[in-house]
């Protein structure tokens, strides 16, 4: 069978599949759960693929699993992901009680990534392609519940709270010689696809600052207002923004988690998450520490203690050039028979943060956005459009660019492989993981004579 016989029978086995690729996208959405608690989601999907002939391993990451067809070659191994975790908005109308929904298409990168593992099935494509396929649906993408995640990391259940960085970090990703993913994203009237080559990634921050109890009416002089020192810490932080450069996109956003406990009662303990953004590791670094000097500035200016515990969040987004060429080519074909051929968004940047950031450095990667959905990402607004671009089109672009990569035994696979340069190895890796994640504490300063 010659190449475009081939992808034609692909298409063609999509089309057949589409009402189960829909189906299983609107159950995902039907049954949101948020990262380390997908039992539902990872069943249903385990279900779907073994059905399909795979052999599927649940429970990977605490939840998640990874789906292989049965026959191994000696080419290269890629992998297919889609994440399995909803995101919490409470003023979503479908959001369930707690405010899990499927704000961010989680749901449909999962569906994508099941459908492209049944047609090719279907299509009986696998023994044509030069390689070995490993379709992973990946916990714990959103950087949410950090508590539940940290009661988790003290019973060794998880090493982070990240899925993919405790993928890596459990060796589920070594044999992986690349990977491919997508993302639903509101691209305005007559987009259908985004290729951005780059986003930007992030530290997460937990934040504490300590004072002392006074009575708010009687004798507020005789406490020390936490949440004073909070409110000037913003508010240095907003002082530095003028020098973050632009080219470094870089977004900080705090939030005060708590405020206060009575009102009537100085502040003593205030908490704070905030998140620091950058396209690039040397301006991630640079922008965290100076949010750490207004952190502490503030914190000194009032006689308040702080502590700052950092969490590696995940890594800028790359990319691999040969992988979004071949996408785009795949991409161009299909839009032009269906008369959209404006409807694709080249180059650019995502500001937004994901953990497949973290795998494009280890090894190549692509990672482009589709439309089919309005609404800004993580909103009430949020909402599924348009079926045949959210989940058909991405499905048979990546697929078809699956056969360019893997035809031929492999020849476009091996030379990206050969090619690529991994800004880290495994090691450098999980040594960025533990170096990032570190907790500073200065005590309250003791008052000024009388």
């Amino acid at each position: 069978m010659d190449r475009q016989t081939l992808k034609r029978k692909i298409l063609d086995a999509v089309d057949n599949l589409a009402a189960t690729i829909i189906d299983t996208g609107r159950y995902l959405y039907d049954h949101p759960e948020l990262g380390y608690k997908e039992e539902k989601g990872t069943a249903h999907v385990a279900g779907l693929l073994g059905n399909a002939g795979y052999d599927v391993r649940s429970g990977i990451a605490r939840t998640g699993l990874m789906a292989r067809d049965t026959s191994r070659n000696s080419g290269p191994t890629l992998a297919v992901m889609g994440e399995l975790d909803a995101i919490i908005c409470k003023e979503h109308p479908d959001a369930v009680p707690g405010g899990a929904v499927h704000a961010c298409g989680h749901n449909i990168q999962t569906a994508v990534m099941s459908g492209i593992a049944l047609a090719l099935k279907q299509a009986g494509a696998l023994e044509h392609l030069g390689g070995n396929l490993v379709f992973m649906a990946v916990p714990a993408e959103e950087f949410v519940e950090m508590e539940f995640r940290s009661r988790l990391k003290a019973r060794q259940e998880i090493q982070y709270f990240g899925g993919k960085q405790e993928m890596v970090a459990r060796g589920l990703m070594d044999g992986i010689d690349m990977a491919m993913m997508m993302h639903a994203l509101n691209l305005g009237p007559g987009k259908r696809i985004f290729s951005a080559s780059s986003g930007n990634g992030f530290i997460g921050k937990t934040v504490v600052f300590k004072g002392k109890e006074a009575h708010a009416g009687s004798a507020p002089h005789e406490g020390v207002n936490a949440l004073n020192a909070a409110m000037l810490a913003m508010n240095n932080i907003h002082a530095q923004r003028e020098v973050f450069r632009d080219g470094d996109r870089v977004r900080v956003h705090p939030i005060i988690t708590r405020g206060g406990d009575v009102v009537n009662v100085v502040p003593a303990r205030v908490e704070m998450e905030c998140y620091v953004r950058a396209a690039a590791m040397e301006s991630l670094i640079r922008a965290n520490a100076m949010v750490d000097r207004a952190l502490k500035a503030g914190a000194a200016a009032v006689g308040a203690g702080i502590e700052i515990r950092d969490m590696p969040g995940y890594l800028p987004l790359r990319n691999d050039p040969g992988m979004e060429s071949l996408f785009l080519e795949n991409a161009d074909v299909l839009c032009r028979a269906q008369g959209t051929a404006d409807a694709i968004v080249k180059g650019g940047d995502f500001s937004g943060s994901l953990d497949f950031g973290d795998i494009s450095h280890l090894i190549p990667g692509l990672h482009p956005f589709f439309g089919g959905v309005s609404g800004s990402l993580h909103s009430k607004e949020f909402r599924l459009t348009d079926p045949d671009t959210a989940y058909l089109l991405p499905v048979k672009t990546l697929a078809l660019t699956l056969v360019d990569l893997l035809w031929d035994d492999g020849k476009e696979a091996r030379r990206i492989i050969t090619d690529f340069t991994p800004a880290m190895d495994k090691t450098a890796y999980l040594g960025w993981l533990e170096k990032t994640e570190r907790k500073t504490v200065l005590d309250m300063e003791p008052c000024c004579p009388k």
